[in-house]
């Protein structure tokens, strides 16, 4: 029970301030979108895809790594800091570089060259104010992260509006990113040091150790690796199509897909909130790490399986909502990737007990089996397939890397058969609702998600999928409301 509430406490915090925050990044996707057209997108698009392939040159994995070993000891924290805003200073300066370089050698028009910059000042800035949201995790203060993160798509929106209200061109509203994250940088330094760090510089210089670098970069080494590894195999795809066939394809893609990372947010919850957790949990607490990563298993597998049988369903009324007319080929995209989050959402579990036992090694050499699958897949199937071929091989690697995770850990973390039973329990619900959907296609989009929720809620009721824990998970989210 006191792993339940631990983790309720920390996903209630999270929850509502994440609706929110996506809610202002939807309606920032969509007035992007709509604005820039198809074209204009797809170069936007290109442009955060390429500075996020790189952002592992800026944090070398050590993101995780402090959040983990100060959740471990909290004296540890001021070391860290005083340490890593130097060592991100030169990362930054060998990320530009590499970009600037780069995005000449494969020839991009100088326009969309400024954009890339851009937004890759914008992912340093980032990657700044990630440091001080380091801190927050590993102290499990996720509200300062999650206000953080609110205010950036408040400004984000704000600015797009007033870009759109003008009508200025792309070139500004890439620089509406770099605006809106200097702002962030300083709410996260503020907090930092009036909540956690009271930082004195003269100390602060003191406190940085040249060698402890060395020591640093090789623990958080297979951490970089992971997180290059993710990147590469998320953004890839986009990369690849802007130079196999065209920005235009890049912006019919990129609008299905920025919709999938959307969704995400709901595992990175799930994920944020656990992770501090289950670092302890392991040293003092396995059956209270099983507990954690069996209850999360179960909630994420229950909330994705429902929406991708919906979106499949729905998907052509949703593009057209958000995008209109123009986008209609994101339609087929958006129904295919949505079975990536079933994946995505399956394996978050995994992933936080891998990273919180030590595992990151392991994890590391499981995605780049994945990210070598995935890049020669492309390779073979975008010259043919395009975006389709794209979106399929999206699928198949999520569904690699939760086959490798699975395998990894069924020894120690395999699922107990009540857990297997109720997820069987799920995917039936979830077919019932979708067959409501269909039947009821020709209603309002909103009333059609409104009634499938409904029905699929129902079920699990009836089919009794949750347990008294899970109940009152759920209660205390929305109590929050």
């Amino acid at each position: 029970m006191d792993t339940v509430r631990r983790l309720t406490k920390n996903i209630s915090v999270l929850f509502l301030s994440d609706i929110l925050s996506y809610i202002f990044a939807f309606f920032t996707l969509t007035y992007s979108a709509r604005y820039l057209g198809v074209e204009g997108f797809g170069t936007l698009s290109l442009a955060l895809a390429f500075a996020a392939v790189f952002t592992f040159f800026l944090d070398l994995g050590t993101d995780t790594f402090i959040t983990r070993e100060i959740a471990r000891d909290y004296s540890l924290a001021e070391g860290y800091v005083a340490n890593m805003i130097p060592l991100r200073i030169i990362t930054s300066l060998v990320m530009l570089g590499l970009i600037f370089l780069i995005s000449h050698i494969i020839h991009y028009n100088q326009e969309t060259i400024v954009i890339i910059m851009i937004i890759a000042v914008y992912t340093v800035f980032s990657t700044f104010a990630q440091i001080f949201f380091d801190i927050f995790a590993a102290y499990e203060k996720f509200e300062y992260t999650s206000v953080g993160f609110l205010l950036f798509n408040i400004l984000l929106l704000v600015g797009i509006l007033l870009v759109i209200r003008y009508g200025y061109n792309i070139i500004v509203i890439s620089s509406v990113y770099v605006i809106a994250e200097i702002i962030i940088l300083l709410y996260a330094y503020i907090i930092c040091r009036w909540k956690f760090l009271p930082i004195n510089y003269s100390k602060l210089n003191k406190l940085i150790n040249w060698g402890k670098w060395k020591e640093l970069i090789k623990e958080s080494l297979p951490f970089s690796i992971t997180s290059m590894s993710f990147y590469i195999y998320t953004w890839a795809d986009t990369l690849l199509l802007s130079i196999l066939i065209s920005t235009e394809v890049v912006g019919i893609y990129s609008a299905a897909y920025r919709l999938i990372l959307i969704v995400l947010f709901i595992p990175g919850i799930f994920a944020s909130a656990i992770f501090p957790a289950m670092s302890r949990y392991y040293y003092t607490s396995k059956d209270s790490l099983k507990i954690a990563f069996e209850k999360i298993l179960k909630i994420c597998i229950l909330i994705a399986i429902p929406m991708a049988v919906g979106t499949t369903l729905i998907a052509n009324k949703i593009i057209l909502l958000i995008y209109g007319k123009a986008f209609l080929g994101s339609v087929i995209a958006l129904q295919i990737l949505i079975w990536s989050s079933v994946f995505t959402f399956s394996r978050t579990g995994y992933s936080n007990v891998m990273a919180a036992s030590n595992m990151q090694l392991t994890v590391t050499k499981l995605v780049i089996v994945a990210v070598i699958f995935n890049i020669i897949l492309n390779l073979l199937v975008i010259p043919i397939y395009s975006y389709i071929g794209a979106a399929i091989v999206t699928v198949l690697t999520e569904a690699l890397i939760l086959i490798l995770f699975v395998h990894t850990l069924k020894s120690e973390f395999s699922v107990s058969r009540s857990t297997k039973i109720n997820l069987i329990k799920g995917v039936l619900a979830s077919i019932i609702m979708g067959i409501a959907i269909y039947y009821f296609n020709n209603l309002n989009l909103f009333l059609i998600i409104l009634l499938g929720a409904l029905i699929y809620v129902v079920c699990l009721i009836l089919l009794r999928v949750l347990d008294e824990d899970e109940i009152l998970m759920i209660k205390s989210l929305f109590n929050k409301f």
